[in-house]
């Protein structure tokens, strides 16, 4: 038996969360949705990424038939999350920044989160770090601009070294062991960040957790027996360039359905 698992993100940031639970839960059926006529979410005005996003994704719900819905979006997930749960009747997961793993695993107690301008800002985040790293010195950066950088990556343009060293370079002097990923698009930019940060700087991510978690939320639902084992398919909500066409392809994603374009 295989379930219908709907993976949402702004962009493709939440393909660095759907190659993690592909790889946990490999013969379930994945059906991915972005919503790049919004891009970047770190801009938005909260009350127009929440209406927005449960528009979207509970339209996707209904119409694909999703046994769970994962977030795969730092930013919405600080808001959308409970207001989508009261329209929805299957689980929603969401992505929390790894306040928690990176506090326990830092020699130095010296931590850096970089995400989204929403992200950083939001009360949750910080909730997060009083909880988790109380005895830690966290330090954040917002950044939209790698936003787009992992995006125009993914497009297969060019990377701006120099840029992306400029944006960085706080990081670099502020002497933290660890730094912890909290946008999904930033995965994608690793071995840039790894690169100009240094090999000894950990960088980590929510990916492996929130697969874990869709495993044994999994396990627990009365899942349809379904014929299709494994499929893919991929739901915008605006056009894409060829060049994210042939990265998308790559992933096993193509426009499979005339409701390719959900907005």
């Amino acid at each position: 038996m295989s379930a219908n698992i709907l993976v949402f993100d702004s962009g493709v940031g939440g393909l660095s969360i759907l190659s993690e639970i592909k790889q946990t839960l490999p013969n379930e059926n994945y059906i991915y949705l972005f919503d790049n006529a919004r891009l970047p979410y770190g801009e938005l005005a909260e009350k127009h990424l929440i209406e927005g996003c449960v528009d979207i994704i509970g339209r996707a719900v209904q119409q694909l038939g999703a046994d769970i819905v994962v977030v795969a979006c730092n930013t919405a997930s600080t808001l959308i999350l409970p207001a989508l749960r009261d329209i929805l009747d299957v689980p929603v997961v969401g992505v929390v920044p790894a306040i928690k793993p990176a506090a326990a695993i830092s020699k130095n107690k010296r931590i850096g989160l970089l995400a989204t301008p929403g992200t950083v800002n939001r009360d949750y985040t910080h909730q997060l770090i009083k909880q988790f790293a109380a005895d830690c010195k966290v330090t954040c950066f917002g950044s939209s601009e790698l936003v787009m950088m992992a995006e125009a990556k993914m497009a297969q343009k060019e990377i701006d070294w120099q840029r992306l060293e400029q944006i960085l370079q706080p990081i670099k002097q502020t002497g933290v062991d660890t730094l912890v990923l909290g946008c999904t698009h930033f995965p994608i930019l690793k071995a840039e960040l790894q690169s100009y940060l240094g090999e000894e700087l950990v960088l980590l991510d929510s990916a492996s957790a929130i697969a874990s978690r869709v495993k044994n939320l999994l396990a627990e639902l009365p899942i349809k027996n379904r014929q299709k084992r494994g499929s893919k398919a991929l739901y915008t909500t605006n056009s894409i360039c060829s060049g994210l066409e042939r990265t998308l392809a790559e992933y096993g994603l193509t426009h499979t359905s005339p409701l390719g374009s959900m907005g």
